[in-house]
């Protein structure tokens, strides 16, 4: 029993050792295989490696000899390129010595012509003057008196041909200027709408017919007697075809007795009751028109809440005039003048636009009441509640009275600049007056005038020359001389026509 129990503890020990032997034999055996089958694989890879090396190797190769290639291609252009600047440069170098050699020996070439012009000079210098000590020694006259005598005779010589060529001079430019004027007026007709009016102290109202005038006059002349008296304007019937002047200082008055008669002549029953029925629907329109003016102008320059009172007097400057200058649109220009000069001064744009709008409204009574007009101006303003920066604007804008505020300075300067303005006020009689006999001194003052006139309110003068000692090419130079002196001593509008006249009369007496 224990024998068998050895046995088998033995045959087991016998059969565990075995089989350890047995694995460690396969485990060996199977390392081994690993170990040989890694070494295979180490090995191809390692042949692909240095293949795919050696493949990378020819590629970089092959771009490095690429790229050699074309470095020296482009190497070899721009080296030719350099040469052909090389070249050019050269070229252009030679040819510049070329023409620097040329200068200097034209250089050298002038300066020795210049030496022998000098020299040339000094003898031709010496001979000239022998030439004269000659000549002054036969003719027994110095040099100043021959060039007097000779520049004597030249100028009576040339005078007649100046004449003519000033005459064919002005022919030509004449009728330039007449077609240069036409294409001028039609372009400003054209380009322009504006209206212009001229302020006067009567008015023209055409007639259909001058049988009219008889039904104007009326039996015993009542219709015009009662129009004058219920209108308080002369009405001048003359001669004049188809028109009937109206004439008086009022321009309202005017206007009313003007609305009026077209009236009654558009209605055709002209007699005492009629006109005067007409008068007053006239009056009634008169009356609208210069609150519809006025509301116009404080409208158009954006000035509200002023009185109705001020609004009917601002209406009634439309009326007025002051130097020629219509007061309304005058006003109207200063309010602008001085808004805009108080915006860029940075005070205050509405008091300066409302005391330029105001600042005449004085002279829509002056000429019903004594006194200037600045104290009618301020009284209306204080009576109808307006400011007193706007009084003391109306006092102070001729410089009677001090400004006490800077917006009345503006005032003043704004009247001033818009009375300056050219062609707003008419000049007055004293130096229309004296223009006119300057221009007549003027004409006078040259030798040969006989008598001039300045007429056409100076637009024009006519001069009478003696025959005798002016003839007739004479004539235009004169009055190109006269035009020049003209132009020289006067300031004049417009322009001045100079018309010379030349008469000669054979008079005799039967005895």
């Amino acid at each position: 029993m224990i024998t068998n129990i050895i046995i088998g503890i033995a045959s087991l020990l016998l059969g565990v050792c075995g089989g350890y032997i047995l694995r460690k034999s396969l485990a060996e055996a199977k390392i081994a295989s690993a170990e040989e089958q890694a070494q295979r694989i180490l090995k191809e890879a390692e042949e692909k490696n240095q293949s795919i090396k050696k493949e990378k190797i020819i590629e970089a190769k092959e771009e490095v000899h690429r790229l050699r290639h074309e470095l020296e291609k482009e190497v070899k252009e721009r080296r030719s390129e350099l040469q052909r600047f090389e070249r050019r440069i050269l070229q252009k170098e030679e040819s510049l010595d070329k023409k620097i050699a040329n200068l200097e020996k034209k250089e050298e070439d002038l300066k020795n012509r210049e030496k022998e012009n000098s020299l040339v000079r000094e003898k031709l210098d010496d001979t000239l003057r022998q030439q004269v000590a000659e000549l002054e020694r036969i003719s027994c006259l110095s040099t100043e008196e021959a060039k007097d005598i000779l520049l004597r005779r030249v100028k009576d010589e040339i005078q007649h041909e100046i004449a003519q060529l000033i005459k064919d001079v002005e022919q030509q430019a004449r009728e330039d200027a007449d077609k240069k004027a036409r294409e001028i007026i039609t372009q400003a007709i054209q380009r322009c709408a504006a209206d212009h009016v001229s302020e006067s102290t009567v008015s023209v109202v055409n007639l259909p017919n001058d049988e009219m005038k008889g039904r104007i006059i009326g039996r015993e002349g009542r219709n015009i007697r009662t129009l004058e008296t219920l209108t308080g304007i002369d009405l001048i019937i003359d001669d004049t075809p188809e028109a009937v002047i109206l004439s008086g200082f009022d321009p309202i008055r005017r206007e009313v007795a003007r609305i009026a008669l077209e009236k009654l002549i558009v209605d055709g029953r002209i007699h005492p009751a009629r006109i005067e029925e007409m008068v007053e629907k006239a009056r009634h329109e008169v009356d609208v028109q210069i609150r519809e003016e006025g509301e116009q102008a404080a409208f158009s320059v954006n000035v509200h809440g002023i009185h109705p009172e001020l609004i009917k007097m601002l209406g009634r400057l439309k009326f007025r005039t002051s130097y020629g200058q219509n007061v309304l649109k005058h006003s109207i220009e200063v309010s602008h003048l001085a808004g805009i000069m108080a915006a860029e001064l940075g005070l205050d744009v509405k008091l300066a636009k409302r005391a330029g709008l105001l600042h005449d409204i004085g002279k829509a009574l002056d000429h019903e009441t004594e006194g200037p007009h600045i104290y009618h101006g301020a009284e209306a303003a204080k009576k109808y509640r307006e400011s007193p920066e706007i009084v003391n604007a109306i006092m102070a804008h001729h410089g009677d009275f001090d400004p006490q505020t800077m917006e009345a300075v503006l005032i003043q300067a704004a009247d001033a600049v818009s009375a300056a303005r050219p062609g707003a006020r008419r000049e007055t009689l004293e130096s229309y007056i004296k223009r006119l006999e300057k221009l007549e001194d003027i004409a006078d003052s040259f030798e040969g005038v006989e008598k001039a006139y300045a007429i056409q309110a100076g637009r024009e003068i006519r001069i009478m020359v003696k025959p005798e000692k002016i003839d007739d090419l004479n004539a235009i130079q004169i009055a190109r001389e006269i035009v020049k002196k003209i132009e020289q001593e006067m300031e004049y509008p417009g322009q001045i026509k100079v018309v010379v006249i030349r008469e000669t009369r054979a008079i005799e007496y039967a005895r």
